[in-house]
């Protein structure tokens, strides 16, 4: 199969980034089948602080054709690395302390490959996807977050000692 070409036509025919509130059922319906008894979503809102100071609104912009297309390539990643469906959409534009502003749903067979899928898919976001978050804070300043900052990992689960 030819990937990019794949890529190119996915990218085509689904959006992932979205101006309008995005719509959770939506992705839900997308991923819903027969063979998948799990279905995890993930939620990322916009929260009300940031570095010890209060947020009020933020702004996401993106280089939207490469975007796309990263966004693409990471669900059809996420297809080859587990046997699941996935939806995938962010939002752009002016956001308020509440808003969902990206929203990741898994269907899988079994729940444990959905929440590790719906783990990676929102860490390759992040790291991969050209967009950029402008927060606004109360006291009437505003910052770019910094894209190239590292995700933190997180440690792994203990083990039962016997």
């Amino acid at each position: 199969m030819n990937w990019r070409y794949y890529l190119r036509s996915l990218a085509a025919e689904v959006s992932f980034l979205s101006e309008l509130p995005l719509d959770l059922d939506s992705l839900i319906r997308q991923v819903s089948g027969a063979g998948h008894g799990a279905v995890t979503t993930f939620t990322g809102t916009v929260r009300d602080h940031h570095g010890g100071r209060p947020v009020v609104r933020l702004t996401y912009s993106a280089y939207v054709e490469m975007a796309e297309s990263e966004c693409a390539a990471i669900v059809a990643e996420a297809s080859l690395r587990w046997t699941i469906a996935v939806a995938l959409q962010h939002r752009l534009g002016q956001l308020v302390v509440g808003d969902p502003a990206v929203i990741i749903a898994v269907g899988s067979a079994h729940r444990d490959a959905g929440f590790e899928a719906c783990r990676w898919v929102i860490d390759a976001v992040k790291e991969r996807v050209p967009i950029w978050k402008h927060e606004f804070f109360a006291d009437g300043t505003s910052e770019w977050v910094d894209p190239t900052r590292s995700i933190v990992a997180l440690p792994s689960a203990p083990t039962a000692s016997h």
